[in-house]
């Protein structure tokens, strides 16, 4: 819990993370970086994927439409925050000289993405429209 809330305030001040061990090879620092980008670029398309849901399938039934529309900006979000949060992980950890966390976020977010995907296609297949 302790190592949270320190990591979330890193979030705000990301130069206090050279408080802690010995700077990094910069090129490993520089993929962090690069994979930081990697997933806000991600949250972004999803954010994006959650918007174009709502706003180009108006045809859709509310219910369907509105809850793939949420499920695409909450895993989004959430893709987004854990961003910043994994990059400052393993900048603490190179400068500690530890391994790399691990996380469980790449399979929620493929499971998220693979799910409203396959919602998506039972929709065009039933073809769930405000009509019918």
């Amino acid at each position: 819990m302790i190592d949270f809330v320190k990591d979330v305030r890193l979030w705000f001040a990301p130069e206090r993370v050279r408080d802690e061990g010995e700077t990094p090879d910069y090129r490993f620092s520089l993929a962090n970086e690069r994979t930081f980008l990697a997933w806000i670029r991600t949250a972004l398309a999803l954010v994006g994927g959650g918007f174009a849901v709502d706003q180009f399938l108006p045809d859709l039934r509310w219910g369907v439409r509105v809850g793939m529309a949420f499920a695409l900006l909450a895993v989004g979000a959430a893709c987004a925050l854990r961003a910043v949060n994994h990059w400052v992980r393993c900048e603490r950890a190179m400068r500690r000289g530890k391994d790399l966390p691990v996380s469980r976020f790449p399979v929620v977010l493929s499971l998220g993405v693979g799910l409203v995907a396959a919602a998506m296609v039972v929709v065009v297949l039933l073809g769930w429209t405000a009509g019918r």
